[in-house]
C-alpha cells in the first residue's frame, strides 16, 4: 500500500532528550509525528561489552523521503557517538493516516 513511508526507531537516553529531538522534527516538517515512549531497557554490545541501560525510545513517521534528513537531525540533535537510526517500510495502513504522514512530513 504505502512504500513511501517509514517508521524509524531511535533510543535515547532520557526523556529530556527525547523530547527535543522529537520536537525538532515535527517542527521541521521532517516527521509527521514522533511517539515518545518513556521507559524502555536496552542490552547490546557497546566496545566489547554487554551493556544494560535504561532509555526512552522515539517511534517515528514520515515518508521514506525524508529518511536521509531525519537522520543528520538526528545525528545533530543525540547525546550518543552512534544513535540507534532505523527505518522500517509501512506496507499497509490507513488510507487516511499515510495521506495525513505525506501532508506533515513534506
Amino acid at each position: 500500500m504505502s512504500d513511501n513511508h517509514i517508521v524509524m526507531l531511535c533510543t535515547v537516553p532520557d526523556h529530556g532528550s527525547g523530547e527535543h529531538i522529537a520536537l525538532a522534527l515535527v517542527e521541521e516538517k521532517l516527521a509527521a509525528c514522533v511517539n515518545l515512549v518513556p521507559s524502555v531497557v536496552s542490552i547490546y554490545r557497546w566496545e566489547g561489552k554487554i551493556t544494560k541501560a535504561a532509555e526512552a525510545l522515539l517511534i517515528i513517521k514520515t515518508s521514506a523521503a525524508r529518511f536521509e534528513a531525519v537522520r543528520t537531525a538526528i545525528s545533530l540533535l543525540h547525546p550518543a557517538k552512534v544513535p540507534e537510526v532505523i527505518a522500517l517500510t509501512i506496507t499497509a495502513g490507513s488510507e487516511e493516516y499515510i495521506k495525513w504522514i505525506t501532508e506533515n512530513s513534506t
